[in-house]
């Protein structure tokens, strides 16, 4: 049987608060998550139980690291699928004298993408990370507009 977790409200100095939620954003974990780590190191001298908590977090870190994953690979299938239907419907079919030129020319453009495809990722940036970014500042740019 799972045990479930019961809410308890507690209140905090807004500077232990502040270092609290610090800590949780640098270790990507939940504020509940690390207080509850916490708590259970402060309560116990088990050198396994701590070990099962350091085992837990981690485990937590892996779930939250594979379901962006798994939104990364569902942007990408998407992406792929709607580039895929305007490409056919909006691409006429070549007339037979023209498939052999268009044919290499294709090989060509091939290779070029291929090579820029090897360069953007010798740099390790990506392109969703690098969208996250834009919006990001264009949501921080919209924020701090006066004129909205």
């Amino acid at each position: 049987m799972q045990k479930r977790s019961r809410r308890l409200n507690i209140y905090f100095d807004p500077a232990i608060l502040k270092q609290l939620e610090a800590r949780a954003a640098r270790r990507d974990l939940s504020k509940s998550a690390l207080v509850e780590t916490a708590v259970l190191s402060f309560l116990t001298d088990d050198a396994v139980e701590r070990q099962e908590a350091a085992t837990s977090r981690r485990l937590d870190r892996m779930s939250r690291q594979i379901a962006g994953l798994e939104e990364d690979l569902s942007i990408l299938a998407e992406t792929l699928t709607l580039f895929i239907r305007f490409w056919l419907t909006s691409t006429p079919p070549l007339p037979e004298s023209a498939r052999a030129s268009a044919r290499a020319m294709g090989l060509e453009r091939f290779e070029g993408f291929l090579t820029a495809l090897e360069r953007r990722l010798a740099t390790g940036d990506r392109f969703l990370r690098e969208r996250s970014r834009d919006i990001a500042a264009r949501q921080g740019a919209a924020e701090n507009d006066p004129t909205e």
